[in-house]
């Protein structure tokens, strides 16, 4: 799971004794057997016949669909109260959108071939799924850990803390912590990606007259038109940046699977046209589907370039609009 400690610090070591009367043993560490987590399947593919590789290919376009077809039904539904959910009205979509539905259809399914062809090239199998490789990598893990812990507290405060916290640091860090931050990590790779090629394709005139004024014939943004893109476009910015992602972050296929899937509901969500309060991925932070309706009009098409996740370049870079900036600016306009 994590290649990187093997290329820092050496592969993993054949120890795996399950009665440690100490964390430290000589040169090596000795850790109970391993326990396995919740999430993880201990087994080569989640779905047997099945490799991961595909999975992570497949889910990610089967979950565009589904959660398109979610919010196709909320829009058709004729519930009156989703009225005030919506940040625009129903028929603004067929009057002020310059694509067709089956225009949009048929870039996404192109997206979809392409980003799916390019990850049979791209993806690489998982090496064995066990626990005996499991144990091995958690003692690489934890030699790691015991060259760090000596480092920062001494000799001798470090084999106290360690005999003490040791095994379950280990177990901590190589189940939920490394996991965690490598994919956080992935998804700042991601945001930064897609902000900056994003704010180039506004500022160059070439570019966004030859490719990303295809995405904003969309002026009122809908879920499954969310990776409406010129091709190019669409492998640039969304198949190669998450590639790159998976790669630089060194993650496993089964979290090349939630990336993957994770990153497409968000994009779905921010096209869906509904500021919905209860939605969780609307919940996780402000880049949402009223922020990034925002870009998508006229008055915000030079701001608001952060996606999928965060607002953080455009917070930081000041190229942030809000609803009460759109307010504001009106206020002045009618003053002059």
């Amino acid at each position: 799971m994590h290649e990187l400690f093997y290329d820092l610090f050496g592969g993993p070591s054949s120890t795996s004794n399950s009665t440690c009367p100490s964390f430290v043993t000589g040169e090596t560490v000795c850790l109970p057997h391993v326990e396995i987590p919740f999430y993880f399947a201990l087994r080569q593919n989640i779905f047997d016949g099945i490799p991961d590789t595909h999975i992570a290919l497949a889910a990610p376009v089967l979950a565009y669909w589904l959660l398109s077809f979610v919010f196709y039904c909320l829009d058709i539904s004729g519930w009156r109260w989703l009225d005030k959910f919506r940040i625009h009205e129903s028929e603004e979509v067929k009057s002020r959108n310059l694509a067709t539905p089956w225009e949009v259809a048929r870039a996404v399914l192109l997206q979809h071939a392409t980003q799916t062809v390019l990850g049979l090239a791209w993806l690489i199998e998982s090496p064995e799924i066990s626990a005996v490789r499991c144990q091995s990598e958690m003692e690489a893990l934890g030699r790691t850990l015991v060259w760090i812990v000596r480092r920062l507290l001494g000799e001798e405060t470090g084999m106290k803390f360690l005999e003490l916290r040791g095994p379950a640091m280990t177990h901590w860090l190589y189940w939920w912590g490394i996991p965690a931050v490598q994919v956080l990590f992935a998804l700042f790779i991601v945001d930064t990606w897609q902000y900056f090629l994003h704010r180039l394709m506004h500022n160059n005139k070439y570019l966004y007259k030859k490719f990303h004024s295809v995405h904003h014939r969309l002026y009122v943004p809908y879920a499954f038109g969310a990776l409406y893109n010129h091709p190019f476009e669409g492998f640039l910015l969304d198949s190669l940046g998450a590639a790159l992602a998976e790669r630089i972050t060194h993650l496993s296929v089964r979290q090349t699977i939630f990336l993957f899937t994770f990153s497409t509901c968000k994009t779905v969500d921010d096209h869906c046209g509904y500021n919905l309060p209860f939605d969780p991925f609307q919940m996780m932070s402000g880049n949402n589907a009223d922020y990034h309706d925002i870009h998508h009009q006229a008055i915000g098409i030079k701001s608001n370039f952060s996606q999928p996740f965060f607002v953080h370049w455009d917070a930081l870079l000041g190229t942030r609009m809000t609803r009460e900036d759109i307010q504001e600016r009106r206020k002045k306009v009618k003053k002059t």
